[in-house]
């Protein structure tokens, strides 16, 4: 069973806001999302990767003191591995996602084709 930041409590896995100290644990609206908070005087930013590459876009970079998308910098991250896909599975994937893109496409290529008869 997980424990609170703040006050070290148990606490169910699906809880929004801790039961005895009332601390928010995950993202209003978006119960599956955790928000980090910082724990020493320094901002979370200066620790993040997303800081670090620059790559981060949150309005109070860099004195946020609380983040959704927090990544310590210190950590080993996981890479994730993903399953192998088949050619054809990747055209299938990407033409479903693409549907639109395949419609101009084949009307492109048949106006091509008509204007070259």
């Amino acid at each position: 069973m997980p424990k609170c930041r703040r006050c070290h409590h148990p606490i169910e896995a699906s809880a929004i806001a801790c039961p005895h100290c009332q601390t928010v644990l995950k993202a209003y609206g978006h119960p599956g999302i955790t928000v980090y908070r910082a724990t020493v005087e320094e901002p979370l930013c200066y620790s993040c990767v997303y800081h670090e590459d620059d790559t981060c876009t949150f309005p109070q970079r860099p004195d946020a003191r609380q983040c959704t998308l927090y990544q310590d910098k210190f950590q080993q991250h996981q890479p994730v591995n993903l399953p192998y896909l088949s050619w054809g599975k990747r055209v299938r994937l990407w033409s479903q996602r693409s549907w639109s893109l395949l419609i101009i496409l084949a009307i492109i290529f048949f106006s091509v084709l008509l204007a070259l008869r």
